[in-house]
């Protein structure tokens, strides 16, 4: 059966290379912001996020343990404010909302609140060729309002701005499933310059 990690790192690495800018927007232990590491290298630029300090700690931990390059950001606050850390266009951003693995805390869990502001803030961020995924987990109420919220919102994106796929097991309705946002031959910005907004009017 089809691996849907490996399967998202693969959408990844059609778009991310040595040198890019790219941000983990859920940072939780850190598996991700690694992957995005080393794939980025020495002279790229990763930016990571999460809300709880034992996140921020165990990624550290993980990073230096293996090795990775020291290319990251680590951030100890919501992914909502990403625009006061982040700069620069983006080549790729990943979200894998729900709760913190492994914390023991189901109660501490990516909301819509602040998870529609962020992924509409990412998408500001893609340059030209560049890439989103958003990893949803509707095993719970809230998992499941926040795809239903970001399918709402994701149908409403003019195709020619950006496409968007969802990859899903059908016949397992409660299982995570993922959004690809892939962007064209311009930014997300300069599609904003020529007409006015990414939304169909």
């Amino acid at each position: 059966m089809t691996d849907l990690l490996a399967l998202q790192k693969s959408f990844i690495l059609s778009h991310l290379g040595k040198g890019d800018v790219c941000a983990d927007f859920t940072m939780g232990n850190g598996h991700d912001t690694l992957f995005l590491s080393r794939t980025v290298g020495e002279n790229g630029r990763v930016y990571a996020f999460d809300i709880q300090p034992s996140a921020l700690e165990s990624t550290s931990a993980r990073l230096i343990s293996e090795g990775a390059p020291q290319n990251y950001t680590l951030i100890n606050d919501s992914h909502s404010n990403l625009k006061l850390y982040i700069k620069e266009k983006i080549k790729a951003g990943m979200f894998n909302l729900g709760y913190l693995p492994g914390s023991g805390n189901k109660n501490i869990t990516t909301m819509r609140e602040t998870t529609i502001p962020a992924v509409l803030g990412a998408i500001d961020l893609l340059d030209a060729r560049s890439i989103l995924l958003v990893a949803v987990y509707p095993g719970h109420e809230e998992g499941d309002a926040e795809g239903r919220e970001l399918d709402a919102l994701f149908e409403k994106i003019d195709r020619h701005a950006i496409s968007v796929m969802r990859i899903k097991i059908i016949n397992s309705p409660t299982s995570p499933y993922f959004f690809v946002l892939e962007t064209g031959k311009i930014s997300i910005q300069e599609y904003k310059d020529t007409y006015g907004t990414i939304f169909e009017k």
